[in-house]
């Protein structure tokens, strides 16, 4: 079977914006005095682990996901600040409305990332002069470096954004994808992780040229089906579309009662493991929430939600109690409930980084290992005492266009 490896038709237009550093660019707008001093964002304590670190700290051989005790010892003289997801959300969401105000079609893959579609915007005002313009904006709005990449796919892009860092911006015109991925690592290919890239260096393959060297077949041979993917990246082959944005996107989940009920601590219970589960849904599927939404239906069939924004996570510790807080606003005990839901809405993905803020490797352990289990054992295989009332919890929505998780139509 062959395969075109060239973008030449394609009529595609994209551009990956990239916010520098994003956690640290943030802290240095809260205090100028961290300006080009090497800083360490995470837990905080000997037994953290670093989310992320500023460039001057990644000279030393520092990295996100390193123990922060062995970051300090690396870098003696870094500046240790424990994250605040509060800012990162609300710096996040001002680039989200600049880039939504100027471009039909925009892509929000991660708190710090976005892919918009230029395509045509040549004929009006030039798809480099528009994204040019949007970075210009983003940094003079919102004092945040930002890089981009722009070219004919999406890979490409974001590749050529990470050659661009820091704060810059870079072109592959078209036609020119190949060469500009040429010379690069294997490792740079997205969906390349460590595994992937040790098991290319193994057979000799370490730069993006050898693969485009190699048959598609031989590469399909070698690593199956992401061997086909793997190939077609290298060679700038990538039709994905960038993906609409839209904040309405959730994960929820709903229970109707048999029987209507006024048992306050049968619904809290309820509404506890509703929480947990859905929280486990966002850590499977690597994302995170910023809204939080409770719904209450009456007997009389009057219904009534509340929701609040909060910063962006997916853990259970953070986001029960705000569930918990809603609920008591929005409960009246004088009449009987018929339904209880939660959802989860503003999702974002990116929340491996963000998860790494908690205090202690010991915590992100412990929701590593209960996860575990839930995957292998089911949703309920370990529960919080608080709930444990809900012996099931009802009708499920799961993530847009995304495949049902465990939970999907699960009968009451």
């Amino acid at each position: 079977m062959k395969e075109e490896a060239n973008n030449s038709g394609s009529e595609q237009v994209i551009t990956h914006l990239d916010l520098d550093t994003f956690f640290v660019s943030v802290e240095r707008l809260m205090d100028s005095r961290l300006n080009g001093r090497p800083v360490l964002i995470g837990g905080t304590s000997d037994r953290g682990v670093v989310a992320s670190c500023s460039y001057e700290a990644r000279s030393f051989g520092v990295h996100s996901a390193m123990p922060m005790r062995m970051a300090r010892e690396l870098c003696p003289e870094a500046v240790v600040i424990r994250g605040n997801t509060g800012n990162y959300t609300k710096y996040s969401t001002m680039v989200t409305e600049i880039i939504r105000e100027r471009v039909p079609l925009f892509e929000k893959s991660s708190i710090d990332e976005f892919y918009v579609d230029l395509t045509g915007m040549e004929k009006f005002f030039g798809a480099r002069l528009l994204a040019a313009e949007i970075r210009k904006t983003i940094i003079n709005e919102t004092g945040l470096p930002i890089s981009f990449g722009l070219s004919t796919s999406k890979t490409v892009s974001k590749i050529a954004t990470g050659e661009a860092k820091p704060n810059n911006e870079l072109y592959i015109d078209r036609g020119n994808e190949k060469p500009f991925l040429a010379p690069l690592s294997v490792r740079k290919i997205p969906m390349v992780g460590a595994k992937t890239y040790q098991t290319l260096c193994n057979l000799g393959v370490k730069q993006i040229k050898t693969v485009q060297e190699m048959p598609v077949e031989m590469m399909e041979r070698v690593m199956g089906l992401n061997g086909r993917v793997i190939w077609k990246k290298a060679n700038g082959i990538d039709r994905s579309p960038v993906v609409p944005y839209n904040e309405r996107k959730s994960i929820s989940t709903e229970r109707t009662f048999d029987k209507d009920t006024t048992d306050v601590n049968k619904l809290r219970s309820i509404l506890v493991a509703m929480a947990e589960n859905l929280a486990f849904q966002l850590r499977r599927g690597e994302k995170l929430t910023a809204c939080i939404t409770i719904k209450v239906r009456y007997s009389d069939f009057d219904t009534r939600t509340m929701q609040a924004r909060i910063p962006y996570t997916a853990a259970d510790h953070k986001i029960i109690p705000k569930v918990k807080e809603l609920f008591d606003k929005i409960y009246s005990r004088r009449l009987l409930v018929r339904l209880i839901g939660v959802r989860f809405s503003h999702l974002v993905s990116g929340g491996y980084q963000i998860h790494l803020f908690d205090d202690t490797e010991e915590m992100i352990s412990l929701y590593q290992a209960m996860d575990k289990m839930r995957d292998r054992y089911g949703d309920r295989a370990v529960i919080r005492a608080s709930g444990m009332g809900a012996k099931s919890l009802g009708r499920f929505n799961p993530f847009n266009g995304e495949p049902p998780p465990l939970l999907a139509n699960r009968h009451q």
